[in-house]
């Protein structure tokens, strides 16, 4: 019995791969294991209580119709997954289309401080579940903040980073990152009180409180959270009641151990109407900057979305929006959402064409006028060499692979003659001719020539 339950799922697995596109099937279904299959009653393995979620939400159909074809009508799904990782002990069961209790909040439950909670642990954490570290780009511009938070939700008790404050341009992914932390901190323990608020919200809750004469419901409320993750804080700015009533809440949370999480889209230092008090403990922990996002993080913004959707995205087109769209992140993901629209409309593959219809209407492309020693320079930049041994006699490789690409780019990019080309670099007109066949002809046989050109044009051209 025990290998018929085995076989049957793998049967499921054969029709789930069928159907969906390899990178949600190698996300969503292939962690997922049989553990028995008895009375109509199949007993699956997740990693965690987000599969549930996911697997019910987006997927529920599909699993409902593939289990009736392998199992029968009558069958029922029960996903198990331990609440502590390898620990069976921590076991939790949850049947298909019915939270558990011991997971998902009670009937009623809220993040209104008014609600009253019969059990305190009950709260609606308020958390996006797409916004977690596995769906969040790593890059240099975001790596430091992403570590930080990565260690806080791994060990809530270490209060190092306590508050951590996380601070950067709109659209950078400040609201993903605080989220993540947030749900890998109830994935580790469903029952800690973590709350995801803006500060827009704190404040129209607190002015209801105030008009209420409920200020202290209100206290206790966010008094007794475990982590609280207040995001967009710049908007209590000038708002001293509001300010002041956080501030102690933020100090009994502070002396109760208890972890406090902030974005804003500015560094504390230049917060102009927060009061100085609230500066002061906002550095109290750890200041982490997201950066604007580099052309790495942009490029796997866009490939992990496109994944996500189950599509087939050239690397031209890629190449193009990453290149083109800078500013953010949400910037991006826009632009994703209008190309797919554009393609469905119009009933079209998405080509570098569309793509550059698209961001004509939606962005200012930037075209920077290239000239030979902007490609000298970046060229060097990238192969980690001074811009004058380019210009040397010198036949290394490194040296010689360096000065064939300045050619070959000072060619495509610009419109020195190959003669003017070959002056600058003390090269007769027939090297430079050479050196630009011979990228030319390695180009479709060489996969890192490929990855040099395509890195150095991104930064030309971004």
């Amino acid at each position: 019995m025990e290998q018929d339950h085995k076989i049957l799922w793998e049967k499921c697995l054969a029709i789930f791969r069928d159907i969906l596109p390899k990178e949600q099937f190698d996300a969503w279904f292939k962690p997922v294991s049989s553990i028995s299959y008895q009375d109509n009653n199949l007993n699956v393995l997740v990693p965690s209580p987000f599969f549930v979620e996911q697997l019910d939400e987006r997927y529920i159909k599909l699993i409902t119709s593939t289990l009736h074809r392998v199992y029968g009508p009558e069958v029922k799904l029960f996903y198990h997954f331990n609440q502590v990782s390898n620990e069976p002990t921590t076991s939790v069961t949850i049947e298909s289309g019915k939270p558990s209790p011991d997971v998902a909040p009670a009937p009623g439950a809220s993040s209104n401080p008014f609600t009253r909670q019969e059990d305190t642990a009950d709260i609606d954490a308020q958390l996006n579940p797409r916004y977690t570290f596995e769906n969040y780009c790593n890059s240099v511009s975001n790596r430091v903040a992403r570590s930080i938070g990565e260690a806080i939700a791994t060990d809530p008790k270490c209060k190092t980073f306590n508050p951590l404050f996380i601070f950067g341009a709109p659209g950078v992914g400040k609201t993903h990152l605080i989220q993540a932390i947030g749900i890998r901190i109830k994935e580790r323990n469903p029952r800690s009180r973590v709350l995801y608020v803006t500060a827009r919200l704190f404040e129209s809750q607190y002015t209801t409180a105030l008009k209420n004469n409920r200020i202290n419901d209100f206290i206790n409320f966010y008094q007794s959270i475990d982590t609280l993750i207040l995001d967009d804080i710049q908007d209590l700015i000038g708002k001293s009641a509001t300010q002041r009533t956080f501030f102690h809440i933020f100090n009994h949370l502070q002396l109760n151990q208890k972890q406090i999480i902030l974005s804003s889209d500015t560094k504390p230092s230049l917060m102009e109407g927060m009061e100085q008090r609230m500066l002061d403990r906002f550095k109290w922990g750890m200041t982490a900057e997201l950066e604007k996002p580099d052309y790495d993080l942009r490029r796997s913004v866009l490939q992990q979305k496109a994944k996500q959707e189950g599509l087939n995205i050239p690397d031209e087109v890629l190449d193009y929006i990453a290149g083109n769209v800078t500013e953010s992140i949400r910037e991006l993901e826009g632009i994703m959402v209008s190309l797919v629209a554009h393609a469905t409309v119009l009933d079209m593959d998405i080509n570098i064409d569309l793509a550059r219809r698209v961001l004509a209407n939606a962005v200012k492309i930037n075209v920077r006028q290239l000239n030979f020693e902007i490609i000298t320079q970046e060229v060097s930049n990238y192969y980690k060499i001074e811009p004058d041994q380019i210009f040397t006699k010198s036949r290394k490789r490194e040296i010689s692979d360096a000065r064939q690409m300045v050619m070959f780019l000072a060619k495509k990019h610009t419109k020195m003659p190959l003669k003017a080309i070959g002056t600058r670099l003390d090269r007769t007109h027939a090297t430079v001719l050479y050196a630009c066949k011979n990228i030319e002809e390695r180009l479709p046989l060489e996969k890192k020539l490929q990855e040099d050109v395509n890195a150095i044009e991104s930064t030309l051209l971004s």
